[in-house]
């Protein structure tokens, strides 16, 4: 008889301690592909145009059924022509960049319904993404043959006898905001997709910044007459041109797919 019993209770400490969540159960990791694209000067008003291959990878902890937080790094790349904008004021001006993006971010998923792995009756969602992050840039331009790094070249006059300007940073902040639809495959694997605008503090993502150009003879004394030849490309040669537009910043938005996968079992329910 006490055998019996002491047998239930260990069988019981089992089922138990295989119901309990675990830092491990509680947690996600998988991968994610899509695209990025960019909003500047150089596209300030097409969603979708110029995109560019993206992926990256995620990390998630649930800390309930409603709210999960949430790390990933992404790389992808956003680009920018005026010589495909519908503007002839924009085509005029002729330029154009390339970017790559690394960026790692942090934040949380606001499930809209509550969400549970394997569950019948909470097993997709809607939700909300707001993180804070990190992104290094450097923007190019393809000339004469070959990508050239603009930031170097100063092609606004930072850091010349025209302005007391620094050259812009290749690494900044974003706060990247969006929402997505997520799915339980089971009790150990979801899926999702996600859209999310990233709001940046720089209007240089695109090199492209001051409302007017630069003398082109001070960049060539003091920088190099790449500079001054990158500076103003415009096909009419207007010196007095427009060239930005200094009161915006730049954004940047990943669309994509994740597939994660649980890194630990349990049962029970996240509350």
């Amino acid at each position: 008889m006490r055998i019996g019993l002491l047998l239930i209770f260990l069988i019981s400490a089992l089922v138990g301690q295989g119901q309990r969540r675990t830092f491990l159960s509680r947690s996600e990791f998988g991968l994610n592909v899509g695209q990025t694209y960019y909003l500047g000067d150089l596209n300030p008003y097409q969603q979708f145009k110029s995109a560019h291959l993206a992926a990256g990878a995620m990390y998630r902890y649930n800390f309930n059924n409603r709210l999960t937080l949430r790390f990933n790094y992404l790389y992808g790349q956003v680009a920018g022509a005026d010589s495909t904008s519908p503007y002839p004021l924009l085509v005029n001006r002729n330029l154009s960049f390339q970017s790559k993006i690394h960026e790692v971010a942090g934040g949380v998923e606001f499930h809209y319904v509550p969400f549970q792995f394997g569950s019948s009756r909470y097993r997709a969602t809607a939700y909300l993404l707001a993180q804070i992050g990190v992104f290094h840039m450097n923007p190019q331009t393809y000339y004469n043959g070959a990508w050239q790094d603009l930031q170097v070249l100063a092609t606004e006059g930072q850091g010349t006898s025209l302005n007391q300007q620094k050259p812009y940073r290749l690494n900044q902040l974003c706060i990247p905001l969006g929402m997505g639809i997520k799915v339980s495959l089971g009790e150990m694997a979801t899926f999702n997709v996600d859209m999310a605008i990233r709001k940046t503090f720089t209007d240089y993502l695109d090199d492209v910044g001051a409302d007017t150009y630069a003398d082109p003879n001070i960049l060539e004394d003091e920088i190099s007459s790449l500079s001054a030849a990158l500076s103003n490309q415009s096909l009419d040669g207007n010196r007095f041109g427009k060239r930005g537009t200094s009161t915006t910043k730049d954004w940047y938005v990943y669309t994509g797919a994740t597939l994660t996968i649980r890194l630990g079992k349990g049962g029970g329910c996240f509350y």
